[in-house]
Protein backbone atom coordinates (compact mmCIF):
# COMPACT_ATOMS: atom_id res chain seq x y z
CA UNK A 1 0.00 0.00 0.00
CA UNK A 2 1.56 3.40 -0.92
CA UNK A 3 0.23 6.77 0.11
CA UNK A 4 -1.56 7.18 -3.18
CA UNK A 5 -3.70 4.27 -2.41
CA UNK A 6 -4.52 5.71 0.66
CA UNK A 7 -5.27 8.83 -0.45
CA UNK A 8 -7.76 7.30 -2.60
CA UNK A 9 -9.38 5.28 -0.05
CA UNK A 10 -10.07 8.18 2.44
CA UNK A 11 -11.83 10.11 -0.99
CA UNK A 12 -14.10 7.04 -1.75
CA UNK A 13 -15.12 7.20 2.18
CA UNK A 14 -18.60 8.40 2.72
CA UNK A 15 -17.96 11.99 4.84
CA UNK A 16 -19.78 12.29 8.48
CA UNK A 17 -23.09 14.67 7.33
CA UNK A 18 -23.27 17.65 9.55
CA UNK A 19 -26.49 18.70 10.26
CA UNK A 20 -27.69 22.33 8.97
CA UNK A 21 -29.14 23.80 12.24
CA UNK A 22 -30.87 27.27 11.55
CA UNK A 23 -29.87 28.91 15.25
CA UNK A 24 -32.37 31.94 14.41
CA UNK A 25 -35.39 29.46 13.98
CA UNK A 26 -34.50 27.21 16.95
CA UNK A 27 -34.30 30.16 19.30
CA UNK A 28 -37.52 31.89 17.99
CA UNK A 29 -38.77 28.24 18.47
CA UNK A 30 -38.04 28.03 22.38
CA UNK A 31 -38.69 32.11 22.84
CA UNK A 32 -42.38 31.35 21.41
CA UNK A 33 -42.92 28.12 23.51
CA UNK A 34 -42.03 29.94 27.16
CA UNK A 35 -44.35 32.60 26.19
CA UNK A 36 -46.66 30.12 25.34
CA UNK A 37 -46.40 28.48 28.75
CA UNK A 38 -46.38 31.49 30.77
CA UNK A 39 -49.79 32.91 29.23
CA UNK A 40 -51.34 29.28 29.90
CA UNK A 41 -49.92 29.60 33.46
CA UNK A 42 -51.48 33.52 33.75
CA UNK A 43 -54.40 32.01 32.10
CA UNK A 44 -55.09 29.58 34.24
CA UNK A 45 -54.45 31.38 37.33
CA UNK A 46 -57.17 34.02 36.06
CA UNK A 47 -59.58 31.15 35.29
CA UNK A 48 -58.88 30.00 38.96
CA UNK A 49 -59.76 33.42 40.44
CA UNK A 50 -63.11 33.81 38.00
CA UNK A 51 -64.83 30.48 39.34
CA UNK A 52 -63.87 30.57 43.16
CA UNK A 53 -65.28 34.06 43.04
CA UNK A 54 -68.37 33.06 40.90
CA UNK A 55 -71.43 33.26 42.90
CA UNK A 56 -73.73 30.26 43.11
CA UNK A 57 -77.76 30.05 42.08
CA UNK A 58 -79.19 30.65 45.60
CA UNK A 59 -76.30 32.72 46.87
CA UNK A 60 -73.32 31.09 49.01
CA UNK A 61 -74.82 30.67 52.57
CA UNK A 62 -71.47 29.81 53.82
CA UNK A 63 -67.92 32.21 54.17
CA UNK A 64 -64.78 32.76 55.95
CA UNK A 65 -64.78 35.93 57.14
CA UNK A 66 -61.60 35.78 59.01
CA UNK A 67 -58.94 33.28 60.11
CA UNK A 68 -55.65 33.18 62.33
CA UNK A 69 -53.34 30.59 63.56
CA UNK A 70 -53.25 29.77 66.87
CA UNK A 71 -50.02 27.21 66.32
CA UNK A 72 -48.15 25.59 63.49
CA UNK A 73 -51.66 22.98 63.08
CA UNK A 74 -54.05 25.21 64.46
CA UNK A 75 -56.14 27.94 63.49
CA UNK A 76 -58.96 29.92 64.76
CA UNK A 77 -61.95 30.41 61.88
CA UNK A 78 -65.14 32.87 62.26
CA UNK A 79 -67.20 31.70 60.02
CA UNK A 80 -70.30 33.51 58.86
CA UNK A 81 -73.31 31.20 58.37
CA UNK A 82 -77.07 32.03 57.82
CA UNK A 83 -76.27 34.54 59.44
CA UNK A 84 -74.94 33.65 62.50
CA UNK A 85 -71.30 33.90 63.22
CA UNK A 86 -69.59 30.95 64.92
CA UNK A 87 -65.87 31.17 65.99
CA UNK A 88 -64.48 27.03 65.20
CA UNK A 89 -61.37 25.57 66.05
CA UNK A 90 -59.33 23.68 63.58
CA UNK A 91 -56.62 21.44 64.88
CA UNK A 92 -55.34 17.79 64.55
CA UNK A 93 -58.07 16.52 66.62
CA UNK A 94 -60.59 18.17 64.36
CA UNK A 95 -63.14 20.56 64.23
CA UNK A 96 -64.47 22.14 67.23
CA UNK A 97 -67.26 24.95 67.32
CA UNK A 98 -65.99 27.17 70.37
CA UNK A 99 -68.57 30.04 69.83
CA UNK A 100 -71.99 30.53 68.29
CA UNK A 101 -73.29 34.33 67.57
CA UNK A 102 -76.24 34.54 67.91
CA UNK A 103 -78.60 37.79 66.15
CA UNK A 104 -77.64 39.80 63.08
CA UNK A 105 -74.31 40.36 61.28
CA UNK A 106 -72.82 43.53 62.50
CA UNK A 107 -72.79 45.55 59.34
CA UNK A 108 -68.74 46.45 59.44
CA UNK A 109 -68.05 50.29 58.96
CA UNK A 110 -65.69 50.88 56.29
CA UNK A 111 -63.81 54.48 57.05
CA UNK A 112 -63.81 57.04 53.91
CA UNK A 113 -60.23 57.35 52.29
CA UNK A 114 -59.29 60.88 52.96
CA UNK A 115 -59.53 62.95 49.58
CA UNK A 116 -56.30 63.40 47.44
CA UNK A 117 -55.51 66.58 45.81
CA UNK A 118 -55.59 67.43 42.24
CA UNK A 119 -52.81 65.62 40.00
CA UNK A 120 -51.27 69.48 38.96
CA UNK A 121 -50.39 70.31 43.64
CA UNK A 122 -49.28 67.31 44.14
CA UNK A 123 -46.81 67.73 40.72
CA UNK A 124 -46.32 72.00 41.80
CA UNK A 125 -44.98 70.09 45.23
CA UNK A 126 -42.94 67.61 43.44
CA UNK A 127 -41.31 70.35 41.49
CA UNK A 128 -41.06 73.04 44.66
CA UNK A 129 -38.78 69.84 46.85
CA UNK A 130 -36.16 69.04 43.91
Amino acid sequence: MNAGSVVTMLARAPQASVPDINVTGELIRVVLSLGAIVALIFAAGWLTRRLQSRQFIGGRRLRCVESMSVSGRERVLLIEADGKRLLVGVGTGGVRALHVYEGTVPVEAVPAAAPLPPFAELLGRLGRKS
